[in-house]
C-alpha cells in the first residue's frame, strides 16, 4: 500500500508540472521547458525518431534528508543490476538491428534515450518527464504548445507500480491486471501477459493436482495486491479450493514481520504456498525459512520470481526444489559482444567462456519482451509512414496508438506478436520446474504449457513424468489433498467454523425440500413447488401424488363395500321380482319399493366416483350423482310414508276421500318433482362454480394432495341441506305412523332407517371438515355406503327374511289375521 500511495502522489506532482509548464509557455515565448534539471544516468543514441526506455540498472537509491530550508538533493544510485543492464542493452541491440533492416523503416534511423530507474518510483517519473519534455532543454512548439515530443514512445518499466505512474507506451515486465483498463490507460500496451491470465494458469495447475488448501503470499505493491484480488475472484468463480492464509511480504528485511509470516506458514495444515512476489521479497523470506528450517512445502511461483537465479543456490534448494512456476521460457540466443566487451572484458578473453550473471543467456525472458516491445513500436511507426495523407482514420500522422493496436508480426525466432483489445500480449505460458540434481546443481526446466488461446476449457498441457518433486515419496505431493476440512459431498452445505480459516467448515445436511448437487456448496437450493428432495438431498424429484386410489388398502376396502352393496341391491331386486305377487312384496306399494332399490344401487355405484385420481369430469359428476341418487331414494321413502298415513286415515269412517290424493300418478309425480329440485340445484352449482381438481401443497411438504375443490360451498350446502330436509320430514312422518294398527306396519322400519340415515350424515359433517385430502373423500364414501346399507337393511331386510325364511307368513291371511288379533 505504501508504494501504491507513493505512485498516486507522484502522478499528481507530474500533472502539476505539466500544467504549470503549459501555463508558462502560453504566457511567454513559444518554448516549453522543464522547471528543474534532473540528474539522470542513461545511454543515448541520436536518430530521426527517438524511442525511450526505463530500466533498473542500479539496485537501490539513497536520498538526502529534508529540512524544508532548501530544495531536495538529487538521489544517488548504488549497486549494479546485471539483468536490468542486460535489458537496456537488448533495447539498444534491437534498435541497431532495425536500423540495419532495409525493409523495416527504410530511410529512417531510430535512436534511443535509455534511463536508469534505480528501482525507485520517483526516478522513473523524473525519467519519463525528461523524455517527454526534451531532457530539460527548450524545444520549440506551435502556438497551441502541442508539437511533436522528442520521444515517440517509452519502453518500461520493470515494476507495475512504476509503470502505472509513468503510463508508458509499451511495457516489458508490468503484469498488473489493472493496466488492462482501457479507460484509465488508453495508450498502454505490454509484451508480457496480464496477471489475470497468470492467475488462471495457476488455478489450472492447482486443479490438476487436486490442491485445494493453500496459502497465498503477495508483495506490498500494485502487482501483489491486484494479483491477490484476481486470485480470490478466480477461486470464488471456479471453486475447487480456498485460502488457509493470505500474508503481505515486506519490502525490506523486517525480521519481526518475516518471522510472524513463517510462523503462520509452519502452524498451518496447508503445504502448498503460492507467492505473487518479487525476487527481493522472496530472498528476505527464504532467509527466515532457512533459519527456521521449514521444509515440506510445495511452492507455486508467480512470473516475477519463477526464474530468479539468486534463489537457485545450494542453501535455498532444499526448501525450494520442486517449485512449479509459470512464465514465457525463452532462450532465443541473442548476443551482445559488441556492446559489452569494453565494459566487462580486457579484450583478451572470450566472452563465451566467461561465467557471469550478465552473460548468462540460459533464459532471456524479460530481455525478449524488451526486444518485442521495440519491434512493436517500429512496426507501428512503419505502418504510420505507409498511410496515404487524407485516407487514414486520423488527421496528420498522430495514429501511433491506433497502429500499435493493429500490430501483428512474427519475430525472427518464430513468435507471433500482437495485442488484444486491452493492449495485452498473447496469453501463452510455459510451466517450469526447479530441479535439484544429485551433484548439487540446479536446473529450471520446461515441463508444460498453458495456452489461453486454445478453444478447450482446460488448456493445461503438462508432462508430469518430467516433474521433480522435493518429497519422499513423490506421491505425497501428487495425491494428497491439503484441507482443513474434508470436502462436503452433494446433499450437504458448508458451514464455516467461527474463528477459523475459511476452509475450516462443517458439512451440514440439507433440510427437507432443499438440495445441493455439487461438492462444497455454500448453500442448499429449495426445490420447485411440485418437487421435493430425494433421500440423498442431491437432486429434486417430483412430489408423490396422493389421492384415494383403487390400489391402496383403504380404496380397495371401500370399492369392495360399494360393489357388495350394488350386488346386494341386485339380489334383493331379483328376490322381489321373483316374489312380486306375494303379499309381502305387494303390501304398501311395490312400485316404490323397486324404485328405492334402483336408487340405492345408484347410491352404491356413485361412491366409486370418489375413488381414483380426481379429474374435471369426475369432480363434476360425483357430487351431482350423489345428490340426485339420494334425493330419489329419500323422496320415494317420503312418498311411501305418506301413503301409509293416507291408508290408515282412509280406514276410518269418512276418510276414504284421502286416498284420491295418493294415487299411482300422484306418487310418481311427487317423486319426480322432488328429484327435479335437486337436479336444478346441481345444474346451477355446476354452471356457476363447478368443482375442479386441485393440487394442494399446503397439507404436506413432501407430497401433493390431489383433491376436488367444491367450488361453491353454498351449492354444496344446498345439496346436502335438501337431502337432510327430505330425510327429516320422512323421519317425522314415519315416527308418527310407527304405532298404527297393521299386520305389517312398514312405518317402524322407515323410522329406523331414517334414524340411521340422519345419524350418519350428522356425524359426516365435522368428520369431513377435519379430514385432509384423500381422507375427506374416504369419509364421504363411508357416509354414502353406511347410509345406503342402513336403508337397504332396515327397509328390505325384514321382508327378505319373511320371503326366504318364513314363507308361511307371506300370506294374506297371515297378514290380515295379525291385524285382527291386535284389534
Amino acid at each position: 500500500m505504501r508504494a501504491h500511495k507513493e505512485s498516486h502522489l507522484l502522478i499528481c506532482v507530474g500533472l502539476f508540472l505539466f500544467s504549470f509548464s503549459s501555463y508558462l509557455s502560453s504566457t511567454g515565448p513559444l518554448y516549453c521547458k522543464s522547471q528543474r534539471q534532473f540528474n539522470l544516468n542513461g545511454l543515448h543514441k541520436f536518430g530521426d525518431v527517438i524511442l525511450g526506455g526505463i530500466f533498473k540498472m542500479n539496485l537501490y537509491t539513497a536520498s538526502s534528508e529534508l529540512f524544508f530550508t532548501s530544495g531536495p538533493q538529487h538521489p544517488m544510485c548504488f549497486g549494479f543490476d546485471p539483468v536490468g543492464f542486460r535489458q537496456a542493452q537488448t533495447m539498444a541491440f534491437a534498435v541497431e538491428e532495425i536500423n540495419r533492416n532495409s525493409k523495416l523503416l527504410p530511410n529512417i534511423s531510430l535512436g534511443y534515450h535509455l534511463y536508469d530507474s534505480c528501482s525507485n518510483l520517483g526516478i522513473s517519473l523524473r525519467a519519463a518527464l525528461s523524455m517527454t519534455s526534451g531532457r530539460g532543454e527548450p524545444f520549440q512548439l506551435n502556438e497551441s504548445c502541442n508539437g511533436k515530443p522528442p520521444v515517440l514512445g517509452i519502453v518500461g518499466d520493470t515494476s507495475s507500480t512504476r509503470t502505472i505512474a509513468i503510463s508508458s507506451i509499451v511495457s516489458y515486465f508490468a503484469t498488473c491486471s489493472c493496466l488492462s483498463n482501457r479507460r484509465l490507460f488508453p495508450s498502454f500496451f505490454r509484451t508480457i501477459p496480464s496477471d489475470a491470465f497468470q492467475v488462471r494458469a495457476i488455478l489450472q495447475i492447482l486443479r490438476r493436482f487436486n490442491w485445494t488448501w493453500f496459502g497465498l503470499l503477495i508483495s506490498d505493491d500494485d502487482y501483489g495486491l491486484h494479483a491477490a484480488r484476481s486470485f480470490q475472484s478466480g477461486l470464488a468463480q471456479n471453486g475447487g479450493g480456498c485460502l488457509a492464509y493470505l500474508e503481505v511480504l515486506p519490502w525490506g528485511k523486517d525480521e519481526e514481520v518475516l518471522k510472524r509470516i513463517v510462523g503462520i506458514m509452519e502452524k498451518s495444515t496447508s503445504r502448498v504456498v503460492i507467492a505473487f512476489a518479487h525476487q527481493s521479497n522472496m530472498l528476505h523470506l527464504m532467509e527466515e525459512v532457512v533459519r527456521q528450517k521449514m521444509t515440506g512445502l510445495q511452492w507455486i511461483a508467480s512470473e516475477a520470481w519463477t526464474t530468479a537465479i539468486v534463489l537457485q543456490t545450494p542453501s535455498y534448494m532444499p526448501f525450494l526444489a520442486g517449485t512449479l512456476g509459470i512464465c514465457k521460457f525463452i532462450t532465443p540466443g541473442m548476443e551482445f559482444e559488441g556492446k559489452t566487451k569494453e565494459r566487462l572484458c580486457t579484450g583478451n578473453e572470450s566472452l563465451r567462456n566467461i561465467e557471469t550473471e550478465f552473460l548468462d543467456l540460459s533464459n532471456l525472458r524479460s530481455e525478449y519482451n524488451v526486444y518485442k516491445a521495440v519491434y512493436a513500436l517500429a512496426h507501428a511507426l512503419h505502418d504510420i509512414l505507409q498511410c496515404v495523407p487524407g485516407s487514414g482514420p486520423f488527421q496528420g500522422q498522430s495514429c501511433l496508438v491506433y497502429q500499435l493496436q493493429r500490430v501483428n508480426f512474427t519475430t525472427y525466432f518464430g513468435d507471433q506478436v500482437s495485442f488484444d483489445e486491452s493492449g495485452d500480449a498473447l496469453p501463452i505460458y510455459d510451466v517450469i520446474n526447479w530441479m535439484w540434481h544429485s551433484d548439487g546443481s540446479t536446473e529450471v526446466k520446461n515441463v508444460g504449457e498453458v495456452n489461453e488461446l486454445a478453444s478447450k476449457i482446460d488448456n493445461l498441457n503438462l508432462d508430469e513424468d518430467k516433474i521433480f518433486w522435493n518429497f519422499e515419496p513423490k506421491k505425497v505431493c501428487l495425491q494428497s489433498t491439503y484441507l482443513c476440512s474434508e470436502s462436503c459431498p452433494p446433499g450437504t452445505r458448508m458451514a464455516r467454523k467461527k474463528g477459523e480459516p475459511v476452509c475450516c467448515f462443517d458439512c451440514i445436511r440439507c433440510s427437507e425440500g432443499e438440495v445441493s448437487n455439487k461438492k462444497d456448496s455454500t448453500k442448499c437450493t429449495s426445490c420447485p413447488e411440485e418437487f421435493w428432495s430425494n433421500r440423498q438431498r442431491d437432486h429434486c424429484v417430483p412430489k408423490s401424488m396422493e389421492f384415494l386410489s383403487y390400489f391402496e388398502p383403504l380404496g380397495i376396502s371401500l370399492t369392495t363395500a360399494s360393489l357388495s352393496g350394488t350386488l346386494l341391491c341386485t339380489i334383493v331386486f331379483g328376490i322381489f321380482t321373483y316374489h312380486r305377487t306375494t303379499p309381502v312384496v305387494r303390501a304398501n306399494n311395490s312400485e316404490l319399493s323397486f324404485l328405492i332399490l334402483l336408487s340405492l344401487k345408484l347410491c352404491f355405484l356413485c361412491s366409486l366416483l370418489f375413488i381414483g385420481q380426481p379429474r374435471l369430469s369426475t369432480c363434476q359428476l360425483r357430487q351431482a350423482a350423489f345428490g340426485i341418487s339420494f334425493v330419489l331414494c329419500v323422496s320415494c321413502i317420503l312418498v311411501k310414508t305418506m301413503v301409509v298415513l293416507a291408508v290408515f286415515k282412509a280406514s276410518k269412517p269418512g276418510g276414504a276421500g284421502s286416498l284420491k290424493w295418493f294415487g299411482v300418478m300422484q306418487q310418481r309425480g311427487t317423486v319426480v318433482f322432488l328429484t327435479l329440485i335437486q337436479a336444478a340445484i346441481c345444474t346451477t352449482w355446476l354452471i356457476s362454480s363447478s368443482p375442479t381438481p386441485h393440487k394442494n401443497t399446503q397439507y404436506y411438504k413432501d407430497k401433493i394432495i390431489v383433491e376436488c375443490v367444491v367450488g361453491s360451498t353454498v351449492g354444496f350446502g344446498l345439496l346436502l341441506g335438501y337431502i337432510g330436509l327430505l330425510a327429516i320430514l320422512s323421519f317425522l312422518l314415519a315416527f308418527l305412523a310407527r304405532n298404527l294398527p297393521d299386520n305389517f306396519n312398514e312405518a317402524k322400519f322407515i323410522t329406523f332407517s331414517m334414524l340411521v340415515f340422519c345419524a350418519v350424515w350428522i356425524a359426516f359433517i365435522p368428520a369431513y371438515i377435519n379430514s385432509p385430502g384423500k381422507y375427506a373423500d374416504a369419509v364421504e364414501v363411508f357416509a354414502i355406503l353406511a347410509s345406503s346399507f342402513g336403508l337397504l337393511l332396515a327397509l328390505f331386510g325384514p321382508k327378505c327374511y319373511i320371503i326366504i325364511l318364513k314363507p308361511e307368513k307371506n300370506t294374506k291371511k297371515a297378514i290380515m289375521g295379525r291385524g285382527t288379533t291386535r284389534s
